[in-house]
């Protein structure tokens, strides 16, 4: 089984635990690699992102974790860098590219708050088309190579938090299959890592990970690579998911 886990979040973010008891945990599974990746800071959102100045502590509390436990594990320090965050990704081990907001009519939109937020949003700032939201979504994700210097792409298509059983869109509709393809391209062209990322699972939104099972075949079709992610807010819920999808 895969025990590296590198889509991590703590307190320093919207996480429930403390960097410490998460790396005490991951000794505990076994784990060989635990990546941490909070909230880089959005001065326009500040209640689930790392706060401006508190960065430097994250920093060095990550460091100083690496050193003292370097015998046991191996512990990285990264960054999950919004689209819309309002400062560049610094000097991380790696970062997370991912978009959680579509800017429309002068508004962030939220991609993922809750499932009413979402079809509020929708309603409100496209008529109810569905469609024409993922393919703005998808627009902000292809250039996120450009826009976020990331080294993983995450949860590629998040527009699909709520979507379920295509319960609000159809993603077999082709201009959705058009926008999600023309984003990963862009994304395939500059050698991007796609995350597998089993988050909503473990918060009982989706049966399946992230990316979906055809976008994930159109990705590796065209030479993609993946890493097991589980978008961790809990330490209970490291490498969600891992055994059965390896």
């Amino acid at each position: 089984m895969i025990r590296k886990d590198f889509h991590v979040h703590s307190t320093f973010s919207d996480g429930k635990h403390d960097p410490e008891e998460i790396v005490l945990e991951a000794i505990r599974l076994g784990m060989t690699d635990l990546g941490f990746s909070d909230h880089s800071w959005t001065s326009f959102d500040e209640s689930w992102c790392m706060a401006r100045d508190r960065i430097p502590e994250y920093c060095s509390t990550i460091r100083a974790l690496q050193k003292k436990y370097e015998d046991r594990i191996r512990i990285h320090l990264g960054i999950e860098q919004d689209y819309y965050a309002d400062l560049s990704a610094g000097d991380y081990d790696y970062v997370i590219g991912s978009v959680h907001y579509v800017r429309k009519d002068g508004v962030y939109l939220e991609v993922d708050e809750s499932a009413e937020i979402f079809e509020k949003n929708v309603r409100e700032h496209y008529g109810g088309d569905y469609v024409a939201f993922a393919a703005d979504y998808y627009e902000l994700v292809g250039n996120l190579a450009r826009k976020t210097g990331a080294d993983i792409i995450g949860h590629f298509d998040l527009i699909t938090k709520f979507n379920e059983g295509d319960r609000l869109f159809s993603t077999a509709e082709a201009r959705y299959i058009q926008a999600a393809r023309r984003a990963a391209d862009r994304l395939l062209a500059h050698g991007k890592i796609f995350e597998i990322n089993t988050g909503a699972m473990c918060r009982g939104c989706r049966t399946a990970p992230y990316p979906s099972a055809s976008l994930q075949e159109y990705i590796r079709s065209r030479g993609g690579t993946f890493i097991l992610s589980s978008d961790s807010h809990d330490k209970g819920t490291l490498m969600y998911g891992f055994r059965e999808l390896e």
